[in-house]
Parts: C-alpha cells; structure tokens; sequence
C-alpha cells in the first residue's frame, strides 16, 4: 500500500504519490525520522532540551569522567560541533568540567545534582514518548527492528 503526502500549506492541494521511493529502506527510515524527532521535539522542548542534548546528558550520566572527545565519538559528532552543546549543558549547570589531572587539554564530564534531576525526568519523558509511538508493535517485532537497525548500523560502520 504506497502511502502518499498532501503539500505543507495547501489543504487543497492534491496529494503526491512518493510510491517510487518506498522501495527504498533509507526514505522509510528518515519519513519514521521525521516522526519522532517532531515528537520528541514536543517532549524535550519543555525542558530547555534537544535531542542531542538529551543524548549528550545520558551518555555524560551512564560514563561519569567521560572526555569531549569520548563524547564525540558516542555520539557521531564532529568535536567542534559538540563543543557548544557542552557549553550550553555547563552554561546551565547541568555538568561539570574538570581538568584531568594527567592530561591538561582534557576535561571529565560530569552531571551535577540539577543535571542528574533533570535527565531523569527527561528519561521518563522520552520513555512516555517511545511507549506511545511503538505502541501496537508487537514485542518480537519490536525485537526485529532494534535488531535490524543495529546490523544496518554496523554494516555501515564497516564499509566506512
């Protein structure tokens, strides 16, 4: 069944067939893209938090002392795009930066009390938020697809 798009703006418009591109793993992948991230915009906005903060928060919070450059690699953020999202996390008290001892251009990244209060109720947030649009999805499909999106991951990684 090809699904089809009505123009933005136009109610009246008639609708565009995009059946030439289902085929296509990669356009399915980024139309459900599109769909969470809007979602999950509505979720974290309240929050003063985008998806890559939010990320950023938990990666931080699971791996206390991890550096920016750890962070970047994590997170598949080139270094220098990373560093106003932590000037940000830090502008707002969220984490901490300490020099490491051993190494001067390196700083530990770390969650304060508010940033460990906030990432938990963001946590729950999202959770809310994943509940709600994998709802109906059956538990062994649900296993598939992490499966299948994990081998697309890695089969990526190395071609790369």
């Amino acid at each position: 069944m090809a699904l089809s798009t009505r123009i933005k703006g136009s109610p009246t418009a008639p609708r565009i067939s995009d059946e030439a591109l289902r085929p296509f793993v990669g356009y399915s992948i980024k139309r459900a893209m599109n769909v969470i991230r809007a979602d999950l915009r509505n979720v974290l906005d309240p929050m003063d938090l985008r998806m890559i903060t939010f990320s950023a928060l938990t990666l931080i919070g699971d791996n206390p002392a991890l550096s920016q450059a750890q962070l970047a690699a994590a997170l598949s953020v080139e270094r220098p795009n990373l560093v106003a999202v932590i000037d940000e996390l830090y502008g707002r008290g969220l984490i901490s930066r300490e020099k490491v001892p051993t190494d001067r251009r390196t700083y530990a990244l770390r969650l304060t009390t508010q940033g460990a209060r906030l990432l938990a109720r963001a946590t729950e947030a999202v959770q809310a938020h994943e509940d709600k649009l994998l709802e109906g999805l059956d538990p062994d499909d649900l296993a598939t697809l992490r499966r299948v999106l994990a081998d697309i991951e890695r089969n990526g990684t190395e071609r790369s």
